[in-house]
């Protein structure tokens, strides 16, 4: 494990089988994260258990009969929601983890996690180096992406929640978008109940720094999308 880089401490080990080239694979758990299936060869290579599984579930998806290979059976290593949830924790993700999936790898080969959180928006993340990279489902939505564990109620929630105290607390939010962010901030289109509906500038922690009504705010990244608002009365001649 040591050779292979991997930041494991061993706390359970099972050979699985040996090649005719004496190569060996065992499976490995590890004292927290995911456990791994590691190939003792001239090079040795550790592969974890939650891309294993995600392999064999897309390929088994493809064709019920495939042959998946060598998978992770170590009770130990049925722990999928724990290292999901330990990964939102440190990737900064502060919420109530109640689903969790590999999405695919990135160019470098980074593995892309989805978080899907309690009651408010999930997010897809990745290492990054030293620290990890999110991006919040609503953003993924803006650009043409989705989320396979966030419902829209959810999304809703989550900027009602960021509304909480300002000017636009009183919305009653049905629909929301996210529309992009500039150097002022990050922008969000909130549709309410009964009400019209508003453009929120919130910073990088959330607060809002400005809210601009629907019927006043064409200017803001194009206007709002999710609410109608009637045009301006003309003038009688």
């Amino acid at each position: 494990m040591v050779a292979t880089n991997t930041n494991c401490q061993i706390t359970e080990t099972k050979l699985l089988g040996q090649s005719a080239a004496k190569e060996s694979l065992y499976e490995v758990s590890c004292a927290s994260g995911p456990g791994y299936l590691l190939l003792d060869s001239a090079a040795p290579a550790a592969t974890d258990c939650l891309t294993l599984a995600a392999s064999a579930e897309a390929a088994l998806a493809r064709d019920p009969n495939a042959d998946v290979g060598s998978q992770c059976t170590l009770p130990a290593n049925d722990n999928a929601m724990a290292v999901f949830t330990a990964f939102a924790k440190e990737a900064g993700v502060a919420c109530t983890v109640d689903q969790g999936r590999i999405v695919g790898a990135k160019s470098g080969g980074a593995v892309v996690y989805e978080i899907g959180c309690a009651g408010v928006d999930g997010a897809q993340i990745n290492k990054a180096g030293a620290g990890w990279e999110v991006v919040n489902c609503l953003e993924l939505a803006s650009a043409g992406a989705s989320c396979t564990f966030t419902t829209p109620q959810e999304q809703a929630a989550t900027v009602k929640a960021i509304l909480a105290g300002s000017d636009a607390a009183s919305c009653d939010v049905s629909q929301v978008r996210y529309m992009g962010k500039n150097a002022n901030g990050a922008f969000y289109e909130a549709a309410c109940n009964g009400a019209d509906g508003l453009i929120a500038r919130v910073n990088t922690e959330n607060a809002v720094q400005q809210v601009y009504p629907c019927a006043t705010a064409q200017q803001i990244g194009g206007g709002c999308k999710l609410t109608t608002t009637p045009p301006a009365a003309t003038p009688n001649t």
